[in-house]
């Protein structure tokens, strides 16, 4: 495996079009580069789930997955599901949150979902943060859409484990639902781990990337 090592991680950003999808999709990546790094700054957008009992969940587990972080959380109102339709409202939170941050890294849903909310968002991302690595998390779904992801977070048995019981302390409201459980969390995770050399990881898609192989 080719492994890259980011020297001057400080600033993160975290995008989603639903409370809960940062967690699924990087919760342990979190986890890890916070733990390891006190006080990094992290800006979290959700899109949908502002002035709902979603809310509370999305901020308490986030505190969870970002230990120590300077954490800011922005909940928006877009109606789930209806992303398309509210384009307009959807791009200038992307862009109000890109003029008050310049982010090291940003972790967003990845451009091949196949939920029309992940992947408007996607392609929402670029036109605000053009010059930055941004890592397209996955999210296991009905719609069958797991592709050949690029990038990988090995994960330790024990953060592996961590991520799936934060899911279910936190996600309460999300219990119900038929994909929301250890199994498909771990065992996505396993798959991802076999393609990385690893126990667990977390895969994610990159579009871009800059090289500096003569280190300039």
């Amino acid at each position: 495996m080719i492994h890259m090592l980011p020297s001057g991680l400080s600033r993160i950003v975290a995008v989603a079009a639903h409370c809960d999808d940062i967690a699924i999709g990087a919760g342990a990546t979190l986890l890890a580069v916070c733990t390891v790094r006190p006080g990094i700054r992290v800006d979290a957008l959700v899109l949908s789930g502002g002035g709902t009992a979603r809310e509370p969940e999305e901020r308490a587990a986030l505190a969870a997955f970002c230990p120590g972080a300077d954490l800011t959380v922005t909940v928006g109102k877009v109606p789930d599901g209806r992303l398309p339709s509210h384009w307009d409202e959807a791009k200038q939170a992307v862009e109000e949150l890109a003029m008050r941050t310049v982010p090291d890294l940003i972790l967003a849903p990845q451009p091949g979902d196949a939920h029309q909310d992940h992947r408007g968002l996607a392609e929402l991302v670029p036109t605000a943060f053009r010059d930055h690595l941004t890592l397209g998390y996955e999210i296991v779904k009905w719609d069958g859409d797991l592709g050949r992801p690029n990038a990988y977070q090995p994960l330790d048995p024990a953060l592996a484990e961590r991520k799936v019981a934060l899911l279910w302390q936190h996600y309460v409201s999300q219990r119900r639902r038929p994909w929301f459980d250890r199994e498909a969390f771990l065992g996505l995770a396993r798959i991802r781990g076999i393609e990385c050399h690893s126990r667990y990881a977390e895969a994610f898609y990159v579009r871009k990337l800059t090289l500096d192989l003569a280190g300039g």
